[in-house]
């Protein structure tokens, strides 16, 4: 079966070849306008992290739509969060507390990462629509304890099996803070409105280096400036595309192999986890 320590194939480049990012260890920001194609580039991952073995999902969508199609395939041990700041700060403590017991576990055992030969399970973390929670909605304490949060899982998270992808269409600083976009490896921008707003994902100064989201046309959705490997130069790509049709058809499948057990060669039910267990 499919495994989230292998590449997976997000879009092609300009030179029409394959494009594949490897997500263990890794976390993704991608940000842009409505309709640019940050949803579509999502869903590539999520489609795939529902056929993989040993991996659960947290989901936290502010429009509770766009990753609402995934729901039909989560198991018991998946979380699903919708516009609920408050649950939203719950799921992040219990990640958190994952986090630390599992780096207990790597610190007795003199080890500082897991590999894909460890039986742990990898939780995929989508956060759709981060400007929800870090600005609308709450008490500007809430807000701050939801950053704060955010800044430790996707800054501890990635050698312990906690992968987060997040999107914004509001890219700015007061969304994304320069100390937690910083902290993710891999950047998409896609179309944006103003050199700061692409600055804001890709980095300082990368669109007077000729990195500016701001100049992909409304009328190519699912391109975008994409900083991945080597974490220096971005790559122009485009995302591909699944329809609705498509996701849903993964997604029953991905239903029918998690819930019997299929994802598994050995024919063992994915270990149950105590830890994201949230009313």
């Amino acid at each position: 079966m499919l495994s989230m320590y292998d590449p997976i194939p997000i879009g092609m480049n300009e030179f029409q070849v394959r494009v594949d990012l490897v997500m263990a260890y890794r976390n993704l920001l991608a940000g842009g306008v409505p309709d640019s194609g940050k949803s579509a580039f999502l869903q590539n991952i999520g489609c795939y992290g529902l056929l993989c073995d040993h991996t659960h999902f947290v989901l936290l969508d502010g429009k509770q739509v766009e990753l609402g199609l995934f729901l039909p395939a989560l198991d018991d041990d998946d979380i699903f969060v919708g516009p609920d700041l408050d649950k939203a700060i719950r799921v992040l403590k219990r990640l958190q507390n994952l986090i630390t017991k599992r780096s207990d576990w790597l610190l007795e055992r003199r080890r500082r990462k897991f590999t894909r030969y460890d039986p742990v399970d990898t939780y995929l973390v989508f956060l759709d629509e981060v400007a929800f929670y870090s600005t609308a909605v709450g008490t500007k304490e809430q807000r701050n304890e939801f950053v704060t949060l955010l800044r430790d899982i996707v800054s501890r998270g990635r050698y312990v099996g906690v992968i987060l992808v997040a999107a914004t269409q509001r890219p700015s600083v007061d969304v994304i803070p320069k100390s937690l976009r910083d902290v993710f490896a891999y950047r998409a921008a896609f179309r944006c409105m103003s050199k700061g707003s692409s600055d804001i994902v890709l980095g300082d100064e990368m669109s007077a280096q000729g990195y500016d989201a701001a100049d992909i046309p409304m009328s190519s959705p699912g391109v975008c400036w994409l900083l991945a490997e080597n974490g220096v130069t971005p790559s122009k790509i485009k995302a591909a595309y699944l329809t609705d049709d498509q996701i849903i058809h993964i997604v029953d499948f991905a239903a029918w192999t998690r819930r019997t057990g299929r994802t598994d060669r050995r024919g063992l039910r994915k270990a149950a986890s105590p830890f994201l267990n949230v009313a």
